[in-house]
């Protein structure tokens, strides 16, 4: 940090900490969790009697400090607000593991039925630097003694052992030789990828099973959370819970053959003969894009490496990341931005540049390239869920603030009265986000304990 910088910082911390309002700052800090950017509300709120016409209870924001109302940004992303990102990553959770033990209103016999992990990679576009492929405690990244030169000059050998925070791991031994078409259009066609391999997967069930499509449904269903994660070359990969149930969901058990060896078998089919077609745009040709060779299956049980708390945990952990880790960054990025200059790395900078040259075909024009060129051209949600795998992330967020609108009865904060006979009547303006550099350090320290 640049010193003049530093000093501005330590001045802002010095100024908030001596405004007399400090106090009460903190206390609005502490109300949206120690969230980094909340929103600030300007307005009213009103309970009003139906019966009477009287006021119950009336909140405004004049009485706020600043007459703004904070609230948590609630975004998902770490790198934006730890503090609401950690709240997804719980929710996620414990939406990943109510379906594999129950709770959360699954029942606990969802434990009975068989479940795996499943993840599913991106082929190669290309060789990259990586830490090697066996488990050893010095591994090397790709040695060749006789390894040849690309068509450009470059060597396709490295004998370096990267470490875990190397900057080069993931990008190309040759920039001009890595297929960054293919992995932009493999990123923004990697949802249906997953919708054609959830449909193949069902019918290899189906056929294993000795049953039509109609009357697999009749006895079965297939249940997914999946959590879809950046890999160092920049390209995304799924891990996925892959469970069978009844017709009635995780309450009801899957047929006695639906056994994790017949999964297994329909997850390495459908993995392997799904595909999504480009026809030949302009310049382009015809490209077929699949899944990697790199397919991982394991059952998830009660005990060892990969129980239901490890799971979730996993997949959640995911949840809350993006793109950054490939060294791009965490915003928008508009066409006409200097892209030389922004603080990206070059394997990132080639990515974005082409989705932005992509999204100028009329053919692409539905992907939204240059929308998503900050994502490396994914636009899919990190994490989704088939609708009967559990509960919902909409049911924890009403549980939790209906746990605290109970605890605002209990302090005596909120009157108690019967719901259905109040009218709520409000009126809400957005009057900014954000906090300062120096806000920001003094919201961690509170968070922390510190002050």
């Amino acid at each position: 940090m640049p010193q003049n910088t530093n000093a501005h910082l330590i001045a802002g911390i010095i100024a908030r900490l001596d405004d007399p309002s400090f106090d009460r700052w903190a206390s609005q800090i502490r109300g949206t969790g120690g969230c980094r950017q909340p929103i600030r509300l300007r307005g009213h709120v009103e309970h009003i009697d139906q019966a009477t016409g009287g006021v119950l209870h009336r909140y405004t924001t004049r009485t706020e400090l600043g007459g703004v109302l904070n609230v948590p940004c609630k975004t998902r992303r770490a790198t934006r607000c730890p503090a609401c990102a950690e709240i997804y990553r719980a929710d996620t959770y414990q939406l990943v593991r109510a379906g594999l033990v129950g709770g959360k209103g699954v029942p606990a016999s969802v434990i009975t039925h068989p479940s795996l992990l499943v993840t599913l990679t991106a082929p190669s576009f290309g060789i990259v630097h990586n830490r090697g492929a066996k488990k050893t405690k010095t591994p090397r990244c790709r040695v060749r003694r006789a390894a040849p030169n690309c068509t450009h000059g470059v060597k396709m050998t490295c004998p370096a052992k990267h470490s875990v925070n190397d900057t080069r791991l993931g990008e190309p031994f040759c920039f001009d030789c890595y297929g960054y078409t293919e992995a932009v259009l493999f990123n923004a066609l990697a949802p249906e990828l997953w919708r054609r391999f959830t449909e193949a997967l069902r019918r290899r069930v189906a056929k294993l099973s000795g049953l039509s499509n109609k009357e697999l449904r009749q006895v079965l269903t297939i249940s997914f959370a999946k959590v879809a994660e950046y890999q160092h070359r920049g390209v995304v990969h799924f891990h996925a819970v892959v469970r069978p149930d009844g017709t009635d969901g995780p309450a009801s058990p899957p047929p006695a053959w639906a056994t994790v060896a017949l999964l297994t078998d329909a997850i390495h089919h459908a993995a392997g003969v799904v595909s999504v077609t480009v026809p030949a745009i302009d310049d382009l040709p015809e490209r077929t894009l699949t899944w990697g060779k790199q397919l991982d299956i394991r059952p998830i049980t009660l005990t060892g490496d990969l129980t239901d708390q490890a799971v979730a945990g996993y997949i959640a952990k995911y949840a809350t990341k993006s793109a950054e880790s490939t060294g791009t960054l965490d915003r928008r990025i508009q066409p006409l931005e200097n892209l030389a200059a922004l603080p990206i790395s070059e394997h990132a900078r080639r990515h974005i540049a082409e989705c932005f040259r992509l999204a100028t075909l009329d053919d692409l024009a539905d992907l939204k390239l240059d929308r998503w060129a900050h994502m490396l051209g994914f636009r899919g949600h990190f994490s989704t869920k088939s609708r009967r795998y559990s509960t919902t992330l909409g049911a924890l967020r009403a549980a939790r603030e209906e746990h605290r609108r109970g605890e605002a009865i209990t302090t005596g904060r909120l009157p108690l009265f019967p719901e259905d006979a109040v009218a709520v009547i409000g009126d809400w303006s957005y009057a900014g986000k954000g906090l300062s550099l120096a806000e920001q350090a003094l919201t961690r320290a509170i968070v922390g304990g510190a002050l």
